[in-house]
């Protein structure tokens, strides 16, 4: 069985200090510490490396799109990683969680979804998130209002 190789967060390039505020987008490459509050999105403009660290003092009101991201602080919008997420005991994150792999210890919230994969999952109006999430050998489609598990355990209706 391979083991997973241990995450090495990238040199802080960019502190934003507790006493800062930023208002607007913010684009940055390499680390990223924020103590701060940001008012924008804040987006890695290179894959793989980048990472932003989100001390327990750090508000980010925005979208995050960054590859490495630790949590310990407050996200309002929606946050993209293609590789790692860690969410610390004090993270709250409210909105749509993307990630390939996910770390999240006790004391951690998320209001919004969870969505786990390469690409974001694509959602439709007559599509459910176990229709997503279940591999197709473990669920057999009934009909369009009615999803039935393998076993019969799991049944959901759409009124």
């Amino acid at each position: 069985m391979g083991r997973l190789k241990r995450f090495k967060a990238p040199k802080i390039n960019t502190v934003i200090g507790n006493e800062t505020r930023i208002e607007g987008d913010l684009k940055f490459t390499g680390g990223l510490h924020v103590d701060g509050v940001i008012h924008g999105n804040v987006i890695a403009s290179e894959e793989g490396r980048a990472a932003l660290i989100l001390s327990d003092q750090g508000v980010v009101e925005g979208d995050v799109r960054v590859p490495n991201i630790v949590l310990n602080g407050k996200v309002v919008g929606d946050v993209h990683s293609s590789e790692r997420v860690e969410l610390a005991s004090n993270a709250r994150v409210t909105g749509t969680l993307y990630y390939k792999l996910l770390e999240m210890a006790m004391g951690a919230e998320v209001n919004g979804q969870l969505i786990s994969s390469e690409e974001p999952a694509k959602m439709t109006k007559n599509t459910t998130a176990v229709e997503q999430k279940a591999p197709e050998d473990e669920v057999k489609k009934i009909g369009p209002e009615k999803i039935q598990a393998a076993g019969g355990g799991i049944n959901t209706h759409n009124s």
